[in-house]
């Protein structure tokens, strides 16, 4: 009798397993003979399931995020006010949880601009764009439970790219000493502006 194999649930696993020499050894030093040792498979199974390397850490990258959107919603339906929802939202820059994927996301901004790839920035666009709706209908919350005023909307782009340039800045120089403290400045700063009185 043939073994039926979950090819989803094989592809996922593959990926997985690899997930962590991955953090040790960034996409670039990592090498398909690496990924099918530590998966326990040949390389001819890797390349039944993966194009790629990149593929693999797309897998990655989309079972973290899953994660990490299921936690988040969690927490998020937790809060009562708009503003602590949009600070929760920036805590992945920032947070010692989300340090891997923090890790992955830097390997895919720092390859997007040396080497653009365009299934990757087809993924790193659907990702942004899918976050970037999560977080306006956040403040359209704000908004339909009279937190803020109505043009707060229009701030949405803005307050939503914040959080990631000053993460960015952070990492690339000295200026920002405490992410979390300058983030939640910023959006207390502006929520001033933009609640209700």
């Amino acid at each position: 009798m043939a073994i039926i194999v979950d090819k989803v649930q094989k592809r996922r696993d593959i990926a997985l397993s690899c997930k962590e020499i991955f953090f040790q050894n960034g996409i670039n030093d990592l090498t398909i003979s690496q990924i099918a040792k530590t998966a326990g498979v040949g390389k001819g199974t890797i390349y039944e399931y993966f194009k790629n390397k990149e593929d693999i850490i797309f897998e990655i990258v989309n079972r973290l995020i899953q994660e990490r959107n299921a936690q988040m919603f969690e927490e998020m339906a937790a809060l009562e006010s708009t503003k602590e929802k949009i600070k929760r939202f920036s805590r992945f820059f920032y947070c010692e949880e989300d340090i891997e994927l923090r890790q992955l996301y830097k390997e895919f901004i720092s390859i997007s601009l040396v080497q653009p790839d365009s299934e990757m920035m087809a993924m790193q666009s659907r990702i942004t764009k899918d976050y970037f709706t999560w977080f306006e209908s956040i403040i359209d919350e704000g908004i339909a439970k009279g937190e803020l005023r109505a043009d707060a909307k229009e701030f949405a782009c803005g307050m939503f790219s914040v959080g990631e340039g000053m993460f960015i800045k952070s990492c690339v120089t000295d200026i920002i000493e405490d992410l979390q403290k300058e983030i939640d400045q910023f959006y207390d700063a502006l929520f001033a502006l933009l609640e209700v009185k």
